[in-house]
Parts: C-alpha cells; structure tokens; sequence
C-alpha cells in the first residue's frame, strides 16, 4: 500500500493512504497533497489534477478512418 503526505485546510500535516486522496479531495478536507512523481506539492484549486479535464472535442485518433473501416468489413464477408 502506497501512502502519500497531505496539508490538512487547518494546516496540519498527516501521511494517509493513496486509496484515501480522491476522498480527501471531493470532501475539500485537504489543501495539498505531495505528488512524488514530480517532487513537489500540489495544491486544490491551482494546480491540475486527473479528473478535472473537460471532454475532448476534437476527433477520434483511435478510431479506423471510415475507408479502411469499409473496406475491411468488405474482404471480412
């Protein structure tokens, strides 16, 4: 199990489990959290977390291009 170091809104400092953050997070009980990957903390509300993107709205890169679609479901018959 994974823990990571959290800023409390009343300024106090604790270790929790990761599993926690997402709750911590949507309860606004935390101010920051530090992210070991880029060795710094992250603060609510001013830096980005995963979650808070809106819809992508440009086009589908995954998706077959509607030629190769086609012909595919043609040879496949």
């Amino acid at each position: 199990m994974r823990y990571l170091w959290v800023r409390f809104n009343n300024g106090k400092s604790d270790i929790v489990p990761q599993e926690m953050l997402h709750g911590l997070i949507a309860g606004e009980e935390i101010a920051q959290f530090y992210r070991p990957s880029e060795s710094r903390w992250i603060t609510l509300g001013i830096d980005r977390i995963r979650g808070e993107g809106g819809r992508y709205a440009g086009p589908d890169r995954r998706a077959l291009p509607e030629i190769v679609s086609s012909r595919w479901i043609e040879t496949a018959a």
